[in-house]
């Protein structure tokens, strides 16, 4: 009998997890979320920081790009491309998805 009872020790005994204890933080933020499930703790809200002088110029530049499709665009009617159309439309595609980025969730 104990030698089975050793045996089913020995067995189950890897099994079990291998973990630390929580600490006194771990249990207090976990009756936290239990009782405020829907709630993030504020101190664990991150914190963005956008620079809007470096957004405003980014929008800036955007703007002035955008504006001057239109006559490259009626260029590109008339049989002429010009050189730097394709690098500005990239330009503006980097902007809005970085101002995207930024301002979006």
């Amino acid at each position: 009998m104990k030698t089975s009872i050793v045996a089913l020790v020995l067995l189950v005994s890897p099994a079990l997890p291998q973990s630390r204890p929580a600490s006194a933080a771990q249990i207090e933020l976990r009756k936290y979320e239990a009782m405020h499930p829907s709630e993030v703790p504020p101190q664990l809200a991150p914190v963005r920081r956008i620079d809007t002088i470096q957004l405003q110029r980014e929008a800036d530049e955007l703007s002035s790009l955008a504006q001057s499709i239109p006559t490259d665009i009626s260029s590109v009617a008339r049989g002429a491309l010009p050189k730097d159309v394709l690098e500005k439309l990239k330009r503006i595609e980097k902007l809005s998805k970085r101002l995207r980025g930024e301002i979006g969730p």
